[in-house]
């Protein structure tokens, strides 16, 4: 070998050597100071996941749980070399959600990539500012209003197919209502029915639940975590067939949205097949909405589209399904209070059977301190993550730039000092004067601060719908206790076993 290779060899090897020996005391000082916090056993190369690998799905979330009793209301944990800063009070999770400077999610959401690529969930600095501003719109009141119509129709499909379980032992509720989110949100987002409640989207939706185990099982087992070795796996293997129903039923759509436009704009009707005109323009779809629009004369490209089509599907029906079936669990637990809201069915409907119209869901006081209660016990999301981009000061502590701050909503609403009582179901909790009276970040179920969520409106709305259509037919009674209830949290917090119920029929005529 000549000696100037020899030279330049050992040159980049000891640049090598450098920036290897840089890096690492940079870890050394990052890891000196997390350290400082308290938090369980960190290991050597697999930091504090180890009684994480070897748990069951059903108590993962309970060991979570007992881990962040013990270390509150701070504390951190370790992925692998990774370090993670757990929040759980109002006023330091305040610290960053407020900030304009840590709006970056956790480096674990690239393992939603694959799926949702960086749309509005997932994506970071100038892309998520620009689809930001131009996707706002698209959820303006108005529009909402045109919404509301397709909520009712979907909630009468739903009250119909729970008839036949009326005078049952028992069931669980929680398939019903994904199939009704998913209808709700097929026909908002992309306009397109799936026709989810008469069976014909379980592939969908069983990719869905598929994808979100997945997605946590791997977030669990650093081993997992380089894409070189995930794919040959057999989880691997089976996130490409879901790939393959989530990505192609939103492709179709897409481009079956992009030749309607096209054909409208040519004088050709936009309606779908049998359906006035006037209607299809009145309850245009976000996705036409997102294809009409644009930044500085911008428009999003296809791959764009999909990805704010598979956000909006993905959020659009998994938590509000969750959100939904635990708000039915709770009113089912609680009878008195289930009269009351039932009572404010009948004072707005006056017997009638008739669509609920925008004005009478904003007549729904007390159901929408029903969902805000049953979301601040259990949150749809019970945690959200974010990667700091500098140095910050918590609670007197010096957490370095590049850490991730996991902020456990699950825990915070159930803060003593923001809630007396926290465990007791209680929707006065959203009186006016009592709301008032807490720390603005006491109460987060759509986060909060500039990347809070973009569909609250809309979640809300259609929740009160959709109970609204159930209260008026079903008297509910829950077959569990809360305490017999295993949560699973992977995407969302959803019980293992699902929510059973027990119907009985309300004196008003079904259609």
């Amino acid at each position: 070998m000549e000696p100037i290779t020899v030279f330049l060899a050992a040159g980049l090897i000891g640049i090598a050597v450098l920036i290897l020996l840089r890096a690492d005391k940079k870890k050394s000082e990052v890891a000196s100071r997390v350290n400082k916090l308290r938090g369980p056993t960190n290991y050597p190369i697999l930091g504090t996941a180890p009684p994480l690998i070897f748990l069951k799905r059903n108590e993962i979330f309970k060991y979570v749980l007992t881990i962040s009793r013990v270390f509150s209301p701070i504390f951190r944990t370790w992925t692998g070399r990774i370090p993670q800063v757990h929040l759980q009070r109002p006023e330091d999770i305040e610290v960053i959600l407020r900030s304009s400077e840590h709006l970056d999610k956790a480096h674990f959401y690239r393992f939603l990539h694959q799926w949702l690529g960086t749309g509005l969930l997932t994506s970071t600095g100038q892309k998520w500012h620009t689809h930001r501003k131009m996707i706002t719109p698209t959820f303006h009141f108005k529009i909402l209003d045109n919404f509301v119509e397709v909520f009712s129709e979907k909630s009468e499909i739903l009250v119909r197919k729970l008839q036949k379980e009326v005078g049952s032992q028992g069931f669980d509720v929680y398939p019903y209502i994904t199939k009704c989110a998913l209808d709700i949100i097929c026909e908002t987002a992309m306009g397109t029915p799936i026709y989810a409640q008469d069976d014909r989207g379980s592939d969908y939706v069983k990719a869905v639940y598929d994808m979100s185990e997945i997605i946590m099982h791997r977030m669990l087992r650093p081993w997992l975590h380089p894409d070189f070795i995930f794919k040959f796996t057999t989880l691997g293997k089976r996130t490409d067939q879901c790939l393959r129903v989530l990505h192609g039923f939103t492709n179709r759509v897409i481009q079956e949205r992009k030749a309607s436009l096209q054909d409208s704009t040519r004088g050709q009707t936009f309606a779908p097949s049998g359906e006035d005109i006037s209607i299809a323009k009145k309850r245009k779809a976000f996705l036409d909405l997102l294809l009409e629009a644009s930044v500085d004369g911008v428009k999003l490209t296809d791959e764009e589209l999909r990805e704010e089509v598979d956000t909006f599907m993905f959020e659009g029906h998994d938590t509000t399904s969750a959100g939904l079936s635990w708000a039915l669990f709770l009113l089912g637990l609680h009878p008195h209070i289930q009269d009351r809201a039932y009572q404010e069915q009948k004072s707005i409907f006056q017997g009638s059977d008739r669509p609920a119209t925008m004005k009478d869901l904003n007549e729904m006081k007390y159901l929408e301190r029903v969902i805000k209660e049953s979301l601040r016990l259990y949150p749809s999301v019970p945690g959200i993550a974010r990667t700091l981009k500098k140095d910050v000061k918590i609670a007197g502590y010096d957490i370095p730039s590049e850490c991730t701050i996991l902020v456990q909503i699950y825990v915070l609403h159930r803060n003593p000092d923001q809630f007396p009582d926290p465990e007791k179901f209680d929707p006065d909790n959203f009186l006016p004067e009592r709301a008032s009276k807490r720390h603005p970040y006491a109460y987060i179920p759509f986060s909060a601060g500039p990347r809070n969520c973009i569909g609250q409106k809309f979640a809300l709305l259609e929740e009160k719908t959709v109970l609204s259509y159930i209260l008026r037919h079903y008297k509910l009674r829950s077959l569990d206790k809360r305490e017999d209830v295993a949560l699973l949290s992977e995407l969302v917090l959803r019980p293992e076993n699902g929510v059973r119920l027990g119907l009985s029929l309300r004196n008003v005529g079904m259609k």
